[in-house]
């Protein structure tokens, strides 16, 4: 009788083929090649497009709030990018340039959404590879883009939308509320309180039409520390 050796470890499953995986869902294909130093997208323009480096290589780069360019991270042939666009982020929070010359595969944000619809059996496995990359980067991009009061002011907001509430809502319309008791409890002057409340119009986060709302998928990630 042979000895038990213990469990025997599962062999690791094989990088994440994206090419292979759009292949499976017959989207079509939009290959854009990009000069070193040409700008893939930036900071401001609409996040509607999931990106794949083919060949070449990227860089995802902000801009903080003292007008400092800080380097998020580096991208290589395989990486993805730009999938914010799936959770509903209206706009680029940072900029993508071409570290090289790069081919670069273009995804409309409707096929991606279709495929990941369609394709039940790779959804888990794209979605833990878009976790397990972006945490740490989206966490390190949320800090250089956003200063320690536009992140208080971030949290006012979503306590302001939820306070007395029990149904959670995506677009929430806040009480009302004057700009010199919320600059109070953001801990700042009217002036700047109204600097800020523009740049969150202007990212998606809130919509005066009809009343103050917020959009509170979105501004949750303002929170990460």
């Amino acid at each position: 009788m042979s000895a038990h050796k213990g469990p025997v470890n599962p062999p690791k499953p094989p990088p994440f083929d994206f090419e292979a995986f759009l292949d499976t869902g017959g989207v079509a294909k939009n290959v854009v090649k990009y000069r070193r130093g040409e700008a893939i997208y930036s900071r401001g323009e609409p996040c509607d497009r999931v990106f794949y480096i083919q060949s070449g290589g990227a860089k995802i780069s902000v801009l903080s709030h003292a007008g400092k360019e800080s380097i998020v991270t580096t991208l290589a042939p395989g990486a993805f990018f730009g999938e914010a666009a799936l959770a509903g982020q209206p706009v680029h929070l940072a900029t993508a340039i071409a570290t090289s010359a790069s081919a670069v595969l273009v995804v409309e944000k409707a096929q991606m959404v279709r495929l990941l619809h369609s394709r039940y059996a790779l959804l888990d496995r794209f979605l833990i590879y878009v976790l397990a990359r972006n945490f740490r980067v989206e966490a390190d991009l949320v800090k250089q883009v956003f200063t320690a009061t536009e992140r208080r002011l971030a949290r006012a907001l979503l306590f302001l939308a939820r306070y007395g509430k029990q149904v959670v809502h995506p677009h929430r319309v806040l009480p009302k509320v004057s700009q010199e008791m919320l600059a109070e409890m953001v801990g700042t002057t009217r002036p700047r309180l109204n600097v800020l409340m523009k740049k969150f119009k202007k990212l998606g986060y809130i919509d005066d039409n009809g009343g103050l709302k917020i959009n509170e998928a979105v501004l949750t990630i303002v929170l990460h520390d």
